[in-house]
């Protein structure tokens, strides 16, 4: 049993914690509570190692690490303490590499993201894409990391269920070449539910505090809006993105 803060690899499940830098650096991230580390385990992602308190048992994961003789080391509950990001931890966490960006060779439908700087606003809206069925995530240079702690709760999975990538803009303009492109706005000439929807698009959602900026306001061809009652000023970026991806994604599932 794992008893000492001190510990190389409590040390590194801390650092990574806590910086995107370390975690770009080290290729690797921190995935903490049941749900996180089943999932991942359960989607093929193989960790560098896990850590558990004496209390945690969890028979998925207990034996997907005795089929793929992963490494899975006791630790105290005041370890687990140092080394969680949560107030409460759940007893288990593991250290994965960061998944590596695998966009599918056809990208009919795109969301993506610029300036989103809430951890839980990043999360709720990859999950939110995960469950609408977009082909994949992109994320501006600016948006936070997608790998920090409260995304990845907030994701609830959805890391493992979408294809996601961090690129430049230029990459991005890659991407979307052929297809129509559509920034959400609510001074937007155009309602969401009207623009057309049947070929291959791209959705770009930007900060609530000062939308998108001047290069994603350069490749949208459109600018749509949400219609809402007198005097609200905005909506949530992850509720508006709901909103805007159901409605264009609703046909495929009729």
């Amino acid at each position: 049993m794992i008893t000492s803060i001190q510990n190389e690899k409590v040390k590194l499940a801390k650092m990574l914690q806590g910086a995107a830098k370390i975690r770009r650096k080290e290729g690797l991230m921190v995935l903490e509570g049941l749900r996180l580390v089943r999932d991942a385990l359960l989607t093929g992602h193989q960790p560098l190692f896990l850590l558990h308190t004496t209390a945690f048992h969890d028979d998925t994961i207990a034996t997907t690490v005795r089929d793929k003789r992963l490494e899975l080391l006791e630790v105290t509950d005041a370890v687990m303490a140092h080394a969680s990001d949560t107030q409460q931890p759940q007893g288990i966490l593991g250290v994965f590499p960061l998944p590596s960006p695998d966009l599918p060779a056809q990208l009919k439908h795109l969301l993506i993201l610029d300036s989103i700087r809430d951890p839980g606003n990043l999360g709720t809206i990859l999950r939110t894409a995960a469950a609408a069925g977009v082909n994949a995530v992109l994320l501006s240079p600016t948006c936070t990391d997608a790998y920090a702690p409260k995304v990845l709760r907030s994701g609830m999975g959805a890391h493992f269920r979408i294809p996601l990538a961090a690129l430049s803009w230029d990459d991005i303009r890659y991407h979307t070449q052929g297809k129509k492109i559509y920034i959400a706005d609510g001074s937007g000439e155009m309602r969401y539910n009207e623009a057309d929807w049947s070929t291959g698009w791209a959705i770009i959602i930007g900060s609530e505090a000062h939308g998108a900026g001047e290069d994603a306001a350069s490749l949208a061809a459109q600018r749509i809006n949400i219609p809402m009652a007198a005097d609200t000023e905005s909506l949530n970026a992850a509720i508006a993105a709901g909103i805007i991806l159901f409605e264009a994604l609703k046909g495929n599932h009729q």
